[in-house]
């Protein structure tokens, strides 16, 4: 872009007319988007299914919905609990809450088994074998989506309240032995559970991240007036995109859940608050040097819209990536955020252009930048001494000299950190159980791990094996049996369409939501086709199908591995490509990819570290590598550009090794700033509590920080001195800086 063409642009919304016609232009924008158009928050869906219909598990879902349909409700598992032994009069308060759901259902209730019409004896029999649980299943409507669930879920809380008086099972401690405890688990306490925690968590988060922004602002800057520029930005782009991402679920083009806008309000106010802050720090800069605030914005405007355009470009093409996901959720994220990168990249190149330009050097109060000539003009005014001309190197400006003396030594120190984090990925353990993202005491996981602790948690989600049988008779029940992981298989059923068509019900020896669980699937699979093949069945492997919850984890772990093949290499070769673009530089992109890149696997490791050994996690969910690498590249990209691209602007007309010290010097403080703000938002997460959020923002907050104080400040300008000229190879753009410092030592 050449100077004709920005000036043009910044007179098109930091002008004298063109900043007021800009504001106007986003105030009518968002008015009427969010006038017209439903909101996000309106059209979100947290019951999409996140694999395709091609999934091994999605087809036997299909085989047992078209051959084993029932008329079956959706399970809530009433389960009761007390450490010192059920009593009978805990047993009779059940039948009563029995009689009552029989008589009188809750709401979206389908059925309920009808204790009340069993024997106390017989009752007993179903207790676990310690005599301390009993499972009261209560089957909801299949429709019923997760507010109607919970309307039903409520009532049935009260009524176990006035059955039970004022023991109040549901608030009781398990760890109280002389208390009655209640826990609704199963399909129906699992949706309502997950529901009631992003639900609750999008305002919370939202409350938490502005303030966070704004604190942040507050101490950095210090002025009140500057730190609401960049939340008025954010503010608008927000009131853009949910309307926007609104309209285009109504037209069926994209869908998303409450976990896409949770993170997509991070990323924009982190994000979005990092390129606004680009823009500032240069206009405060040029402020000191000109006295016309539309002259000042005009070069900040053309010192930093590139840094920031290309920025933006970075992480929107890389976040676009995700559609080429298989997995659900990876594919959802797409739209969502590159739409609030794009809107915000454009709020940061006219809108808050357009508010500076208004506000102008007020912007900054208390501190206002000013030029010499204008300190002495106010100094005489006053009838004060002129202001002594500051000489004194700061902070940045030594980090500049320190990084040119001491290049070799940073980098070895530098990436020795870096390594040393990233061997500790190498121990990282993965899950891909849906309960443990619950907290340790949310009533679904403390009902489920009653379950297991007390009878088998292979009841709770058994494994549907499906077998064609065409017609004869075959071993597969006893062969599945004798598997050691295997509790009980069922008699088979035979389908109602094909009656060659056989379900075996398997009740694993171990938690169905375990990686053992999943491991032992194409064992399951492995022992049902030899059964075929045994009975001289053509086609054995054809013919089994393995459904259930265990066999949906299966294929998300393979799903999201495959994803993560193809995800990755392609948002490095896509980064790579606009880096040589915009750099015009081999030997430059292959150390910005290869930096950022370690820093990742450092993040990882390090997150590894903070999550196993401070927050006590056994394992961290298997998607989290795939989510922190897409945010940890793209975003610490982001700040090479920046310090990079002013490196390279400079060493046109200076030495190289000049360019690099005050290149370092000027980005220096504007990046750390952005760094913070932008680690702190992503560490909210780690505040809310859903533990995959948590370990999310954990990872991500820890790679942005290493970013922010280890490569870009040492490691990246460090390998820039050491390649010296050849940093620009094959592009010559540092030769006029040479040429000139050549020319002046000649004469």
């Amino acid at each position: 872009m050449n100077m004709t063409a920005l000036e043009r642009i910044t007179a098109a919304v930091g002008g004298r007319r063109g900043r007021w016609l800009t504001l106007a232009l986003w105030l009518i924008s968002v008015a009427t988007l969010s006038t017209l158009l439903p909101g996000a928050n309106e059209r979100k869906d947290d019951t999409l299914s996140n694999l395709g219909a091609d999934q091994p598990s999605m087809q036997a879902a299909r085989l047992i919905q078209q051959q084993f349909s029932t008329d079956d409700g959706v399970p809530a598992l009433l389960t009761w609990f007390r450490a010192d032994g059920l009593t009978d009069a805990d047993l009779q308060g059940i039948q009563a809450l029995s009689k009552q759901l029989g008589a009188n259902p809750v709401p979206h209730q389908q059925s309920a088994v009808p204790l009340d019409r069993m024997p106390l004896d017989a009752m007993k029999k179903q207790v676990s074998a310690d005599g301390t649980t009993f499972v009261q299943p209560v089957l909801f409507e299949k429709k019923a989506d997760s507010d109607g669930l919970k309307e039903g879920l409520n009532e049935l809380e009260q009524r176990v309240d006035r059955i039970f008086g004022d023991q109040h099972p549901f608030e009781t401690a398990l760890t109280d032995s002389t208390a009655l405890a209640a826990r609704v688990t199963g399909p129906v306490g699992i949706a309502v559970d997950a529901s009631g925690l992003f639900g609750n968590a999008d305002v919370s988060l939202l409350i938490a991240t502005v303030a966070l922004v704004l604190v942040f602002l507050l101490l950095i800057y210090r002025s009140p007036v500057l730190a609401l520029i960049p939340l008025v930005a954010v503010g608008f782009a927000y009131g853009a995109i949910t309307p926007l991402l609104g309209w285009m679920a109504d037209m069926g083009w994209i869908s998303f859940d409450s976990q896409a806008l949770s993170i997509m309000t991070v990323l924009l106010f982190g994000a979005g608050t990092d390129y606004c802050l680009f823009l500032i720090a240069r206009f405060r800069k040029e402020l000191n040097e000109e006295a016309g605030i539309f002259g000042a914005l005009k070069l900040a405007f053309g010192g930093s819209a590139g840094a920031i355009a290309m920025s933006g470009l970075t992480v929107v093409f890389s976040l676009l990536v995700l559609l080429f996901g298989e997995y659900g959720t990876v594919r959802r994220f797409a739209v969502p955020f590159s739409l609030a990168i794009l809107i915000m990249m454009i709020a940061s190149l006219t809108l808050v252009p357009a508010l500076l330009a208004i506000i102008g050097r007020a912007s900054f109060y208390p501190f206002v930048p000013r030029t010499r000539e204008m300190e002495i003009s106010r100094a005489t005014a006053k009838g004060k001494p002129l202001p002594a001309p500051r000489v004194r190197a700061t902070a940045s400006d030594r980090l500049g000299d320190f990084v040119l003396k001491k290049p070799k030594r940073i980098t070895i120190l530098a990436t020795l950190i870096l390594v040393i984090g990233a061997i500790f990925a190498t121990q990282i353990k993965y899950t891909f159980d849906t309960l443990s993202s619950f907290p340790a005491d949310m009533g679904s996981r403390e009902g489920f791990a009653l379950i297991g602790d007390h009878f088998n948690a292979g009841e709770l989600a058994p494994v549907q094996v499906l077998v064609q049988s065409e017609g004869r008779s075959i071993g597969v029940k006893e062969a599945l049996t004798a598997l050691p992981y295997v509790k009980n298989v069922a008699d088979a059923r035979q389908g109602s369409q094909d009656s060659g068509i056989l379900s075996y019900e398997v009740e694993l020896a171990v938690n169905p939501y375990s990686n053992e669980a999943i491991d032992r699937l194409p064992g399951l699979r492995a022992a049902a086709e030899q059964a075929l093949e045994e009975s001289e069945i053509d086609g054995a492997a054809g013919k089994v199908w393995i459904g259930g919850q265990t066999a949906e984890q299966y294929d998300t772990r393979q799903t999201t591995s495959d994803d993560a093949k193809l995800i990755i290499p392609f948002i490095l070769i896509l980064i790579a490509l606009l880096l040589l673009v915009y750099l015009r530089s081999i030997v430059a992109m292959l150390f910005l990819i290869a930096t950022v890149v370690l820093s990742y696997c450092s993040a990882l490791g390090l997150g590894w570290i903070v999550l196993h050994y401070f927050f006590g996690a056994d394992a961290i969910q298997g998607l989290i590598p795939l989510y922190s690498f897409v945010f940890i590249v793209a975003l610490g990209e982001d700040y090479n550009i920046f310090m990079v691209s002013s490196i390279w602007t400079k060493s046109r007309v200076m030495p190289l090794r000049q360019a690099i010290k005050e290149g370092v010097s000027q980005t220096s403080s504007v990046i750390t700033s952005a760094g913070l703000i932008l680690a702190g938002t992503f560490a909210v997460l780690a505040t809310l509590p859903i533990q995959v959020l948590v370990q999310f923002g954990t990872i991500t907050a820890l790679g942005v920080l290493l970013d922010t104080f280890i490569v870009r400040p040492f490691l990246v300008p460090a390998l820039i001195v050491l390649c010296g000229r050849y940093s620009f190879w094959p592009a010559q753009a540092t030769d006029v800086g040479q040429e000139r410092a050549q020319s002046a030592n000649r004469e």
